[in-house]
């Protein structure tokens, strides 16, 4: 069901996202990196029907992105994402950008919450989402954990 990383199809870079240096701006790096999340979330069991259905979703509470190597209009990138941990309201993810040729060009890391738009408000995953969790998450326990994980912003060290 979940490949080990997840890996989303191939994502064309838009017009419009290229900045005055002639590559990606960084705000579309986070769009890229949504876009493959998205078809992660979607096998999860987290799409429209659900959101709909239930008035729960998810938010970013945090994402770190480091930027490695330029990509430009007429790149084909696709996004890697590696489940490192859960719990029944919130998801720890490493995601990397991948170029057409093989290459990373940025990776992130990100917290994620399940939401009761209601509120809004944290709260518990239903079950069966739950049990995705867990079949993903087993999918990915014998991945290493990327060296980018948990890294501290700084200019000396």
């Amino acid at each position: 069901m979940f490949d080990a990383p997840c890996l989303s199809g191939p994502l064309q870079l838009e017009e419009e996202w290229i900045d005055y240096n002639g590559h990606l701006n960084m705000a579309y790096y986070n769009v890229l990196f949504d876009r493959g999340l998205e078809q992660v979330w979607e096998k999860l069991g987290f799409d429209y029907t659900y959101r709909r259905e239930t008035g729960c979703t998810t938010f970013s509470a945090e994402f770190h992105v480091c930027y490695l190597r330029e990509i430009h209009l007429g790149d084909a990138v696709r996004v890697s994402t590696h489940l490192l941990d859960y719990t029944e309201k919130s998801f720890h993810f490493y995601q990397e950008l991948i170029h057409q040729s093989g290459w990373v060009s940025a990776t992130a890391e990100g917290v994620s919450l399940h939401i009761d738009q209601s509120g809004p408000l944290v709260t518990n995953l239903p079950d069966e989402i739950l049990a995705n969790f867990k079949v993903l998450h087993r999918a990915h326990q014998h991945l290493p954990r990327p060296e980018r994980v948990g890294r501290v912003m700084s200019l000396r060290g």
